[in-house]
């Protein structure tokens, strides 16, 4: 129980990391929005750039940790739920798709393609990924047979999704927090007045809608019945989420730090025009993401219910691994620092001169 707890949080944390990196995907929605002219869009890809391979491979990584440590969900909802998946994974072929060749000589597409393609991956990714992790919490309509072997019991595979609006609700609330982050990191990474002040205006516009469809997620989430699970199997208990909150108050703590920091980042850029508010709306992120997760599967919750066969349902005990297995990965997962530590490394590297267009006129004048 030790070792499945410990990769639950280590799940929790790449997924909230993960989330945090969307910021990529919200800034490719804003591209057209911020960027005026040809070089401040070239611009705001270029600083985008630098960035989309640790958003993509946090998702890698996310999967591969889970596919270890949770064989039993990655079999069910992969071999189950493959319509979203695919779409899922469809949406960010086509963002690597379009950073390697927007700018190359005899793009016959043409570079606007290209940039309805980032368009669509910070779209359509981001709201099918918080619709998809929106089943942890609602359910999803599949059973298992006495080998594990999975049935989906519906057609649309994994689509019927969109059909919860408590699922859509947090992938709209992942979409507009996507966008706040990739306009704040636009303010701390771009030396262009004109962008920050758009970018500017676009934290607060996307902040309303993102307060909506979060709080109505959050407090849906705590007034509605949860998946519990003990001697008994899986059981439906009253204000389960709600229970796990005040039973793991430091998850709790967590949680209300994470929203503070998001919102503190979002304050001190529209009311003191901060160009430091991703740093602090970033790390809220993390903590509010990480701390939804644990209250997903900690505390004798299911992670992934079944809506059609409550007993199917998994948890932490019933999906992990062997101990042994788990037990290898842990000394595997004491690396993780050091990888994080590079990232960061990388990441002030990148970042220690702000683009401009300076720099844009200078990359024309050298192309061929």
């Amino acid at each position: 129980m030790a070792l499945q707890q410990y990769w639950w949080v280590i799940i929790s944390l790449l997924g909230a990391l993960f989330v945090f990196l969307t910021f990529v995907q919200g800034g490719q929605t804003l591209i057209y929005t911020i960027g005026k002219t040809e070089n401040e869009r070239t611009m705001l890809v270029n600083t985008l750039g630098r960035k989309w391979e640790f958003t993509f491979t946090t998702l890698v990584t996310f999967g591969g940790a889970f596919f270890a440590s949770f064989p039993l969900f990655y079999a069910t909802s992969f071999g189950g739920a493959y319509w979203v998946w695919f779409a899922i994974l469809f949406f960010f072929v086509i963002q690597a798709v379009s950073y390697e060749f927007r700018t190359k000589p005899s793009n016959f597409l043409g570079t606007r393609t290209y940039e309805v393609f980032l368009f669509l991956n910070g779209a359509f990714g981001t709201i099918l990924i918080g619709t998809a992790v929106g089943t942890f919490f609602n359910g999803a309509m599949f059973s298992l047979n006495d080998l594990n072997n999975v049935s989906w019991e519906t057609p649309y595979r994994g689509l019927e999704a969109v059909l919860t609006f408590h699922n859509v609700a947090l992938g709209l609330s992942v979409f507009f927090l996507a966008r706040i982050l990739g306009a704040l990191y636009f303010m701390n990474s771009v030396d262009s007045p004109a962008i920050f002040e758009r970018s500017k205006k676009q934290v607060l516009y996307n902040t309303i809608p993102f307060l909506v469809f979060f709080l109505y997620f959050l407090l849906w989430l705590l007034l509605k019945d949860g998946y519990a699970y003990g001697e008994n199997g899986v059981v439906m208990e009253p204000y389960k989420y709600l229970n796990n909150l005040i039973q793991m108050p430091v998850v709790a703590i967590i949680l209300l730090l994470g929203v503070v920091g998001v919102l503190y980042g979002i304050g001190i850029t529209l009311l003191k025009g901060s160009g430091s508010g991703i740093w602090f709306s970033g790390a809220g992120t993390v903590l509010a993401v990480m701390a939804l997760f644990l209250i997903a599967g900690l505390n004798g919750t299911s992670f992934y219910p079944s809506n059609f066969s409550l007993q199917d349902s998994l948890t932490i005990e019933n999906s992990s691994s062997s101990h042994y297995t788990l037990t290898a990965m842990s000394y595997v997962s004491l690396g993780v620092p050091f990888v994080v530590g590079y990232i960061w490394w990388v990441w002030k590297a990148m970042n220690a001169k702000k683009i401009d267009e300076d720099e844009i006129l200078e990359e024309d004048s050298h192309a061929y």
